[in-house]
């Protein structure tokens, strides 16, 4: 038999996605894969209902649908605080896995280097893999999950063909500021390097931080690539819809490379989806309040049980270090969790190209009842943990 491809040969399935098997199997809450247990807007699904008899139900032009567009345009051109040509500048994907897909392999060419931060979300490594590009990892140092200045000029000076900005960053829940945004934009610009941004967390940060678009900065536009989603934003994690916004030359290669990964997002969620782009600036306002009373929630709990975090500036995850633990294996401690304490999580080494394992990430974009439920659970976690860890002593 002829053997299998070479470029896929080392990856392994996500283990975000195996841990939602696990929570599946020990029927433990899912706080590991993030998507909310909460309805979406009832005007998106409302309209959804309305549309599902009539349609649209064929395909839609490849790029997105023009009033899908023309919305996301003026959405977006809102808060980039720009005009953005929805004919040229915007192209609708499969969510925005598909879009960082594709902006990858429409600016990089096999053998070329990516700086990619680390803890990173799983995707953009295999994303670098597939493009055929090599990654170059900066590490966001805990706590703060800053970085060194030096080390990020010398990954520049290895001359990438393009950056991948996480922010707010998935999983520390990291925001960057406006004079690492203005640093980053400045070595992209000396060394002549695009900037792939993910941002499906831009309306979830957290007072006092802001959400700063790094296409804004001077020169940036040309050489941004901006993707993000519905899916956080909206909470439709399923309907899978993405876009990215960049200038006209980058998307029309975009559109190409779309065209032949997926053809197009799905008409009638894109229809459905039309009347929440159009939400006024208020919904955005009372997503923040929505979500800060979820992590204030979670946070509250997990710190009266002793456990150790670090406290999240935007996103909806937080790290909690189990150092305390002696667990050596943090993807092992995590389906003992599952089993044990009945709360699912994903180990943090999945998300660190450093040797780094005494962290696990929990989301709480979660009903109060069941953040509740889960602390319940959480509420013997230290003492299992330590018991456990002398048994094997």
């Amino acid at each position: 038999m002829p053997s299998l491809s070479d470029r896929s040969s080392g990856f392994t399935d996500s283990v975000i996605r195996r841990m939602t098997r696990i929570a599946n199997r020990y029927d433990a809450i899912n706080l590991s894969q993030g998507f909310p247990d909460f309805a979406p807007p009832i005007e998106i699904t409302d309209k959804l209902r309305e549309i599902a008899p009539i349609g649209p139900h064929q395909y839609p032009i490849t790029w997105g649908a023009k009033n899908f567009r023309d919305a996301l345009s003026k959405k977006c051109g809102r808060f980039m605080g720009r005009d953005i040509d929805p004919e040229s500048e915007i192209v609708v994907t499969c969510g925005s896995t598909e879009a960082m897909i594709c902006a990858m392999m429409s600016v990089v060419n096999p053998g070329e280097k990516v700086i990619v931060f680390s803890p990173f979300y799983e995707n953009y490594g295999a994303d670098a893999i597939l493009s055929g590009a090599t990654p170059i990892y900066v590490p966001l140092v805990p706590p703060s999950f800053g970085f060194d200045k030096q080390m990020l000029e010398d990954a520049f000076k290895q001359h990438p063909k393009a950056l991948i900005l996480c922010n707010p960053s998935n999983p520390s829940g990291k925001v960057f500021t406006y004079e690492e945004l203005k640093f980053i934009s400045e070595l992209a610009i000396k060394y002549d390097t695009f900037v792939i941004t993910d941002e499906v967390y831009e309306h979830i940060v957290y007072e006092p931080y802001k959400h700063i678009y790094i296409n804004s900065f001077p020169g940036m536009f040309e050489r941004t690539i901006s993707c993000s989603s519905l899916s956080k934003t909206y909470s439709i994690t399923g309907w899978r819809l993405g876009y990215m916004i960049a200038p006209a030359n980058i998307i029309e290669r975009a559109k190409k490379v779309h065209d032949f990964l997926t053809v197009g997002a799905a008409a009638p969620l894109m229809e459905a989806a039309v009347v929440g782009l159009e939400f006024p600036d208020s919904y955005y306002e009372e997503l923040r309040a929505h979500y800060t009373h979820m992590r204030d929630l979670f946070l509250n709990g997990i710190k009266e049980f002793g456990l150790n975090y670090n406290e999240p500036q935007g996103a909806y995850f937080v790290l909690v270090d189990i150092s305390e633990f002696g667990a050596s294996d943090d993807l092992e401690f995590c389906e003992w969790m599952a089993a044990n304490v009945g709360v699912a999580a994903v180990p943090g080494s999945s998300f660190f190209k450093e040797d780094i394992n005494n962290y696990i990430r929990f989301h709480f974009a979660k009903k109060d009842e069941t953040l509740k439920a889960a602390l319940e659970r959480l509420s013997g976690l230290k003492a299992k943990a330590l018991s456990r860890n002398n048994l094997r002593l």
